[in-house]
């Protein structure tokens, strides 16, 4: 089929009207905010310097309303979960330290004590919360357990004549590690703790535990100490907790999910400890999509720069020319720009499908938990996926402007550390993307009860691996996509054509897995699995690739400007023959490819550079980054 042709000028703001979708008017606002001189951001600062401009800047946060939005209205917020997310990503356009630190405080903190907590602890503590009157810490990570949250090692045993719960860390590995605002400012902490009550463990649950006393002294039991100085992010105040013998009353545990009585009985509205400890963590995705979106916003300025500074910077002469060339007329600079660009607004419109898919389920007045675990799994393969991309767009962005690229002053540097840790907070990647796969093998299944490899693979061999062998199968001969008939290169440019090859894509690597699985039920489950590892992570990452499509394919079809839906058209022919470009070696080795046609994509994959070059600046324009923070250097010396 014939490519829509680009107009020569394509209106910037329709472009930035269907980025802004479902909270449009919001982001417009938040914009606005941002402009103020207050959150500027300063790049030759220490770390105590930088630690209390970001608490001042925080500190004006609280005066809006954004921090309200997540909360419920009783209390003071605004019920709207999809905007307080999209909200918190918008200040991924600034200084990221300061969006941690929103973050930590009205997302884990406050966002822990709203979705864990029951009416005794909203009434007291969610208004203080929200107006930073009771800054606090989400201290879920140990030393010795960061993805392995089932096994933490802190304890809180209840003791019945004193009905108090008592807080320990039993050695080393069980400090809490990495702890955002217990370095300096947090005076209350939601820690995660294995609950003992009459002798008996009953797994992972939340406990609120002061760490500050009035004078800012550490609590009597609590240790407190300084992750110094980190890589980036600088202006969140990383610190260790230990606790030795530390009691809090019993009304202190978040009992949403389970609770004790004064004689020290355990009570719970779910009975299977493990299925308990999965609904308590699956409420706390919030931070996880806050953090896919901030890594995008980041992406999005370091590429705005990127493309501005390739846009005026020349090098090099042409014959005949008395002007040196630009940058960005250089095929392998469009290559390494435009590419990414389309990257991200792919992942764009799937964070804006996530976000309001949160929004949806967990605003309902009922759990519907086949929706929430897909919730689940779509989260854990989106931050993952961003998150990967932002370190290589920023990458390729800070190369793309040389060594002008590496100096503080251009702001690429900044960027290139504070999103580095994003691969691995709020969930390690390679976990998240494994967590994918496994929701793919159980067609979301309730019949874990832990995460441990050998649950996961006894389970697979026993119960689903043939039921997913079986649907494969079927499909394998119908969904071949090389045949006589879809010769011509016109079908690199099918939309039908992108879709079928992603969805064929999955469902044979899916396929594979299955079968190598299956093997456990005769061996070790644990070797089964570890040798099947990488195969388990491509399944996660080719599933996330296709629902990013066709997110993709979903926003374009929303937008009203023809103009700017031909040039998204163009940008997401870009998005999948980058993607099956950088994947040949599978599409070729398992025949999905002719050698031809994997020549051909190569080929329209340049083309398609050539083609949006002109359109390079209109589609960083249309992220509607405010412009103090694009103010690098290099381009105000242009």
């Amino acid at each position: 089929m014939d490519q829509p042709v680009i107009p020569s000028k394509v209106d910037v703001g329709a472009l930035t009207e269907v980025l802004d979708g479902r909270w449009g008017e919001l982001r417009k606002s938040v914009r606005a905010q941002m402009t103020d001189s207050t959150f500027r951001e300063a790049h030759d600062l220490d770390t105590e310097a930088h630690r209390i401009q970001v608490l001042e800047q925080l500190r004006e946060l609280a005066k809006t309303d954004r921090p309200r939005l997540g909360f419920e209205r009783e209390y003071g917020g605004g019920g709207d979960i999809g905007g307080s997310v999209t909200s918190f990503e918008m200040l991924g356009f600034g200084d990221l330290s300061l969006m941690v630190k929103a973050g930590v405080q009205w997302g884990l903190f406050g966002g822990a004590v709203q979705l864990l907590g029951t009416a005794r602890h909203h009434e007291r503590y969610l208004r203080p919360i929200m107006d930073l009157d009771l800054p606090g810490c989400f201290a879920m990570t140990e030393h010795g357990h960061g993805s392995d949250v089932q096994h933490l090692r802190t304890t809180a045993t209840y003791d019945p004549a004193t009905r108090e719960f008592v807080i320990d860390s039993p050695d080393k590995d069980a400090h809490k590690e990495y702890i955002g605002n217990a370095a300096r400012d947090g005076k209350l902490a939601v820690v995660f703790a294995q609950l003992v009550t009459g002798g008996e463990s009953r797994g992972v649950h939340a406990f609120l535990v002061p760490i500050r006393a009035d004078d800012d002294g550490p609590v009597p039991g609590v240790s407190i100490e300084d992750c110094g100085r980190k890589a980036g992010l600088n202006g969140v105040d990383n610190g260790r907790l230990g606790f030795a013998g530390v009691r809090v009353p019993r009304e202190a545990l978040l009992n949403r999910y389970g609770d004790v009585t004064e004689d020290g009985t355990y009570t719970s509205p779910i009975e299977s400890d493990g299925r308990r400890f999965f609904t308590m963590l699956g409420t706390l995705i919030r931070g996880r999509v806050s953090v896919a979106g901030s890594a995008g916003n980041a992406t999005k300025r370091a590429l705005a720069i990127a493309v501005r500074y390739g846009e005026q910077r020349r090098q090099f002469f042409r014959p005949g020319n008395e002007e040196e060339v630009v940058l960005l007329d250089y095929r392998a600079h469009q290559r390494k720009l435009m590419p990414a660009l389309a990257a991200t607004y792919a992942l764009h419109f799937a964070q804006e499908e996530l976000v309001g898919a949160l929004h949806d389920i967990q605003g309902a007045d009922d759990v519907d938990e086949q929706r929430q675990r897909e919730l689940e799994s779509r989260a854990a393969g989106i931050k993952a996926v961003s998150t990967w991309h932002a370190t290589r767009a920023i990458q390729m962005a800070r190369e793309a402007c040389g060594g002008a690229g590496y100096l503080a002053e251009n702001l690429l540097p900044a960027l290139k550390a504070d999103t580095d840790v994003f691969t691995t907070f709020e969930g390690d990647n390679t976990v998240l993307l494994q967590l994918v796969a496994k929701g793919l093998l159980t067609s979301y299944k309730d019949h874990f009860e832990d995460l441990s490899t050998l649950a996961t693979a006894r389970f697979v061999a026993e119960q689903f691996v043939g039921a997913v062998i079986e649907r494969t199968a079927a499909r394998q001969v119908i969904e071949r996509l090389v045949d006589a008939s879809h010769d011509d290169e016109d079908v690199l440019f099918d939309r039908g054509w992108h879709v079928k090859l992603f969805e064929d894509r999955e469902e044979h690597v899916l396929d594979g897995v299955a079968r190598r699985l299956r093997r456990a039920a005769s061996e070790d489950p644990f070797e089964v699995f570890n040798d099947a590892q990488d195969h388990v992570l491509r399944a996660g990452r080719v599933h996330v690739e296709r629902i990013v499509l066709e997110a993709f394919v979903a926003g374009i079809d929303r937008c009203p400007d023809p103009d700017a839906k031909a040039l998204l058209d163009h940008l997401c022919d870009l998005y999948v023959l980058s993607t099956v470009e950088a994947d040949r070696a599978w599409f070729l080795e398992h025949g999905r490819l002719t050698a031809a046609r994997s020549k051909a994509v190569v080929a329209a994959v340049n083309d398609l550079c050539t083609q949006l070059r002109p359109h390079a600046r209109t589609l960083v324009d249309a992220f509607a980054i405010p412009e103090q923070f694009l103010d690098a250097a290099f381009l105000s010396r242009a």
